[in-house]
């Protein structure tokens, strides 16, 4: 008697072309959905930190200032004090109170 011929669905090599589908399929899901599977810790990236905001505009407008040659790198360096703090300030919800001058 001669073998009866199997359908291709029930062949070991549909089984496995079925997995590799469905794993390719979880895969894409988990690609689609990474920003609500992995959140990001504690208060978000550093792009949504307002400290890091502010003190990275005002960093940057000190540092503008400096290259243009409006004030010394010992200025910059006092401003940028000031303007972390301002920063710090203003992210806690306080006042905002500049640190008093360094003694000359």
């Amino acid at each position: 008697m001669a073998p009866s011929r199997r359908h291709f669905l029930d062949r070991p090599a549909a089984r496995v072309l079925a997995a590799v589908v469905c794993l390719g399929c979880v895969t894409a899901l988990v690609y689609l959905e990474r920003e609500r599977l992995w959140r990001p810790v504690a208060g978000g990236t550093a792009a949504d930190d307002p400290f890091t905001r502010c003190f990275a505009e005002r960093a940057a407008q000190i540092d503008r200032m400096q290259e243009e040659g409006v004030v010394e790198p010992a200025q910059a360096e006092l401003f940028k004090t000031r303007a972390e703090a301002m920063c710090r300030a203003e992210a806690q919800g306080r006042d905002n109170v500049a640190p008093a001058l360094p003694a000359e």
